[in-house]
């Protein structure tokens, strides 16, 4: 059965449809949240209300966009509030998330803490320049997808990249020795 039936029968109600379309798109959905949030207990949430939130809105995609850029969409969203909560949240208690273990067993000792400098250095990004960095380089969307889920014009995706990755080499020179 191809994704468009799925979609079909979960909008007539077959839960069955639905959990096809979840299994099919959670990899994209925790790629992207963790992309945004890193390993934390929030990322898990996110990916869960993404789901509730297409479960919700499934009778509304016109299928204009494919199912995943548009769950993806859902998901940068929903992450992108998430990050509003935390600055909220650390501006008024003074807390801040500190990096999680990326939970990789065969890495050497050297390749965890470069994975490890590398999310710290995505959180110090803001929400703009991370999604941009999440979706071109780590979930791999064209510039073109990438500018139609974040709904601006795809030379604001390549500025917002080339400045991210720019802000990524100042935060990470000093940590890891990347090269200018």
């Amino acid at each position: 059965m191809e994704q468009n039936e799925y979609i079909k029968r979960a909008c007539e109600g077959d839960h069955a449809a639905f959990k096809k379309l979840v299994n099919m798109l959670e990899p994209v959905v925790a790629s992207t949240v963790t992309g945004m949030l890193g390993q934390c207990p929030e990322a898990e949430d996110v990916g869960q209300e993404t789901f509730i939130r297409l479960y919700y809105s499934l009778g509304k995609f016109k299928g204009k966009s494919k199912l995943k850029t548009y769950v993806t969409r859902i998901a940068i969203n929903l992450s992108i509030n998430e990050l509003k909560r935390r600055k909220r949240k650390n501006i008024l208690f003074g807390t801040h998330h500190e990096i999680q273990d990326i939970g990789v067993e065969d890495y050497t000792i050297e390749q965890k803490e470069k994975k490890a400098a590398v999310q710290w250095a995505l959180k110090k990004l803001n929400a703009k320049h991370r999604s941009v960095i999440v979706l071109r380089l780590i979930d791999g969307y064209s510039v073109k997808e990438t500018a139609d889920i974040l709904n601006v014009p795809q030379g604001t995706v390549l500025s917002r990249l080339a400045r991210a990755q720019e802000k990524l080499k100042d935060i990470l020179t000093p940590i890891i020795g990347i090269r200018k």
